[in-house]
């Protein structure tokens, strides 16, 4: 056994020498360049960087548009991606062309998908065209505040199909069971799924939220494809605030802000970790 662990680190060598090399190290570097002013003696300031980054309203812009988005995207490929899951469990083996389906915006290229979302979502496109047949006006879906709708609805869309997966391979280890049992008692489908396949499924669910949350944070590539590196105000996120500093050479604030936003989301993941570990102990 002790043998068989050792060649086993054998081939986990190569990996965690990338992972070294190319985030640990950057990482610990990046914390350097957090607490220096810049320069060409490069002086260690301190936590005055992070001081003048906070007082920052575009920082601070960017910041809360990059939480709301994740608070609005990740409860929604959470429930919508749930929902389906249990849908399609109904279908049997007949779900199985829906589930790719679902799939498939995951695996396209983002780039291709934006094509088609902005010929959608322009001034003269098919979604304005059918508010204009409905009786609405038109709509700036591309260029105001409006721009959040495509974006979540973008990032929804491309993600709900992997969370599907997961939920699916969840649902098949419940035992049919407990849900003949529950409807020979008279529960309808609301009580069986709140009573019996959420608590059963708790840690997958649970997994999902937290790759939902995760890779919401990740939205900047489509704000970013549809509105440029300044886009309109609502839609603004701290990565872009990021990105236009990198353009800029300025490092120290690019380092400053991603250290920032990372104590941010590791209390925001630790709280949602120890509210789960409560419960599970309850």
């Amino acid at each position: 056994m002790f043998t068989k662990k050792k060649s086993l680190w054998l081939f986990l060598l190569p990996g965690l020498a990338g992972l070294m090399v190319f985030y640990l190290v950057p990482f610990i570097g990046g914390i350097y360049y957090s607490l220096t002013d810049g320069t060409i003696q490069n002086n260690i300031v301190g936590f005055a960087n992070y001081q003048r980054i906070w007082q920052n309203e575009v920082f601070r812009l960017g910041l809360k548009n990059s939480l709301e988005l994740s608070l609005i995207s990740a409860p929604l490929i959470f429930v919508l991606s749930f929902l389906l899951s249990v849908m399609l469990r109904s279908l049997g083996r007949a779900s199985l062309p829906f589930r790719n389906i679902l799939l498939m915006p995951y695996l396209v290229p983002t780039s291709a998908m934006l094509i088609v979302w902005t010929l959608l979502f322009d001034y003269g496109g098919i979604i304005n065209r059918l508010s204009v047949w409905l009786g609405a006006g038109r709509v700036l879906w591309l260029e105001s505040h409006m721009l959040r709708v495509p974006v979540v609805l973008l990032y929804v869309w491309k993600n709900i199909g992997f969370s599907i997966i997961i939920f699916s391979a969840a649902l098949q280890s419940v035992p049919e069971e407990f849900y003949e049992f529950a409807r020979l008692e008279g529960a309808g489908a609301w009580k069986q799924e709140t009573r019996i396949t959420l608590p059963l499924i708790l840690p997958t669910a649970f997994l999902v939220f937290v790759l939902a949350w995760v890779n919401a944070f990740k939205i900047f590539k489509e704000v970013y494809f549809i509105g440029g590196a300044y886009p309109n105000e609502a839609v603004y996120t701290l990565q872009h605030y990021m990105n236009n500093k990198f353009a800029m050479l300025d490092y120290q604030d690019v380092t400053t802000a991603a250290y920032s936003f990372a104590v941010i989301v590791l209390v925001l993941f630790g709280i949602l970790y120890a509210r789960k570990g409560v419960r599970g102990v309850e």
